[in-house]
């Protein structure tokens, strides 16, 4: 088995695991009084990020070396990644569910940033492609993830009074 191989199957299996967690936790949220701010535009997260493992699995060969650099750097990103998801707790979810009454979380990464689980997301889509020198896959997810975001972000902060 490649490194390629191993990797994909690591973000496949990780983010599975991870939209487990999240519906979970939206349920959770949603019984407990939550609601959802911009549902709409969530499938379109879904295709994008879908279409980027697809794009990397399928469109780089398999026996494509590892630029070990990138590879080094998409780890750090993979600890910041779960740092988020443990300092949110129950409360990490996929979708923006806004719960009354329960103030932000302000300690962990969201102690310096409103955002740390976008910039990890933005550092996973540039650098996953980039370990098998894919630029190409790198700058067209990135340019179609920033759309997204940058709607999204303004979604979330006025949902949360930013």
């Amino acid at each position: 088995m490649t490194g390629h191989m191993l990797l994909v199957g690591y973000v496949v299996l990780a983010r599975l695991l991870e939209l487990f967690v999240a519906n979970r936790n939206t349920r959770r949220l949603l019984a407990g009084g939550g609601y959802e701010i911009g549902g709409g535009h969530y499938p379109l997260i879904v295709v994008l990020h879908a279409t980027w493992v697809l794009a990397i699995a399928f469109l780089i060969p398999t026996e494509t070396p590892p630029k070990l650099h990138f590879l080094a750097l998409f780890l750090i990103v993979q600890g910041l990644r779960y740092w988020v998801i443990s300092t949110l707790g129950t409360r990490w979810t996929t979708r923006i569910i806004i719960v009354p009454d329960v103030p932000l979380v302000t300690h962990g990464p969201y102690r310096w940033l409103k955002h740390p689980n976008y910039l990890v997301v933005i550092a996973e889509i540039a650098l996953l492609p980039l370990i098998f020198g894919a630029w190409e896959i790198a700058l067209a997810f990135s340019i179609l993830n920033a759309a997204l975001l940058q709607h999204r972000i303004r979604v979330e902060n006025k949902a949360l009074g930013f």
